[in-house]
């Protein structure tokens, strides 16, 4: 039995107060050191040979010891492999997580219910096992361990399960100070990467300025000299050079985003004459854009801003529809009870979209499948959406193509912008 059967309650108080008090000292970093010693802690209170962390490893659903007392018997726990205890063996660690009750024995090499390597190997013969509640719900099993017969008593127990709320909670500190790090770095990181690329962006611009213009005078001398061949790769460089510049031109606008400088440039626009544009600019050999819609249609918005938008999604659904098939493009009026309103569709007969990748896809950085960007295009087109008062949202399925439709008001109270 444990000299602490004879103490006054007095006592057993002050020893419980100052077990907690050492608990909460313990510093909130990594979390296999604090458990450690938070083991450490338990087993000389409790004058056990050891004192067992089990946590829950859902990949494996497996209690592992996160945190063991440096005693004798924990180091020979370990080289035995038994700090992993698989729930599909069974055991009274893993009764006591799966029940979520209480676990006390004084006889334990007498028990035909506890794992033999536990029970002949290592020499338990009196245990503890309670609960380990952490951030809510059961989170592992915290073990006590004796290599005596009835060695523990019911107030143990008591003391034990009172312990065990405190190592949840100190658990939890640490996995919540471990996680707001990561976040933190990552961000850190991020922050520090998108300037870089803003920086990068900016200079790359300025750099193909006088490349764009020595591209041009090509062009127009091969125009001149009806020489076919230089005027066919020049055409072909200057559109290289034309989508290399968009791309710059989205890494800027998320600069500008992050900064607060984007703003628009509102005027009537005539969505129709400007939804015909982009149909006639972007189909190709084997893709067509149809438009369908009314013959006129002003609405007051960025006319650059709008044209970058409409551009973007027919881009993007000509790369996800078959060959033969055309991608839609439609306008149509709608009235709704705060005003008139534009709704512009862009529609593909592709493969659809993945119901995981719909939930990310307007996310800065975000690809789909097959994508080959940087993940800028949609992030920028629902922010343009947003700046003006509207909205951009998708709906897809499976094997039944994939539907963006941008919805702006005819004339917006006040002109949004960032």
């Amino acid at each position: 039995m444990t000299d602490e059967r004879t103490e006054s309650g007095g006592e057993r108080r002050d020893r419980l107060l100052h077990a907690l008090q050492s608990l909460l000292a313990l510093p909130a970093a990594e979390l296999r050191p604090t458990l450690n010693k938070a083991s450490l802690v338990i087993s000389e209170l409790l004058h056990a040979d050891k004192v067992d962390v089990f946590l829950l490893e859902h990949a494996t659903q497996t209690l592992v010891a996160g945190g063991t007392s440096d005693t004798p018997m924990g180091r020979k726990q370990k080289a035995l492999g038994l700090d992993r205890l698989p729930l599909a063996n069974g055991g009274r660690a893993v009764q006591a997580y799966e029940t979520e009750q209480p676990f006390m024995t004084g006889r334990l090499h007498e028990d035909p219910e506890e794992l033999p390597g536990i029970k002949h190997r290592l020499g338990v013969k009196s245990a503890l096992m309670v609960p380990l509640p952490i951030g809510g719900e059961t989170g592992g099993v915290l073990g006590v361990s004796s290599a005596q017969p009835d060695f523990f008593s019911e107030d143990d127990l008591r003391f034990l399960e009172a312990v065990a709320r405190w190592v949840g909670a100190v658990a939890h500190r640490v996995e919540l100070v471990q996680e707001l790090t990561k976040l933190a770095t990552r961000n850190a990181r991020r922050a520090a990467a998108e300037e870089i690329v803003t920086v990068l962006a900016h200079d790359m611009a300025n750099h193909l300025m006088p490349l764009r213009a020595r591209l041009e005078l090509i062009q127009r001398r091969a125009r001149r000299d009806n020489a076919a061949d230089y005027l066919r790769d020049a055409d072909g460089a200057l559109a290289s050079l034309a989508a290399l510049n968009r791309l710059i031109s989205d890494l800027l606008d998320v600069g500008r985003l992050d900064q607060g400088l984007f703003a628009l440039r509102p005027q009537p626009v005539d969505v129709v004459a400007l939804a015909r544009e982009v149909a006639a600019s972007m189909r190709a050999p084997g893709h067509a854009v149809e438009y369908r819609g009314p013959e006129e249609l002003v609405v007051i918005a960025d006319l650059d801003r709008l044209r970058q938008v409409l551009e973007n999604l027919t881009a993007n659904a000509m790369k996800h529809s078959p060959p033969g098939l055309p991608v839609g493009l439609d306008v149509q009026e709608q009235v709704r009870a705060e005003g008139k309103w534009v709704r512009i569709a862009v529609t593909d007969q592709g493969p659809g979209i993945a119901p995981d990748v719909l939930d990310t896809l307007f996310e800065r950085f975000a690809r789909g499948p097959g994508s080959t960007g940087l993940g800028l295009g949609l992030f920028l087109a629902r922010q343009i959406a947003l700046a003006h008062g509207g909205t951009l949202e998708v709906t897809s399925k499976p094997g039944d193509g994939t539907r963006f439709e941008l919805a702006l008001p005819e004339a917006p109270s006040t002109p949004q912008g960032r």
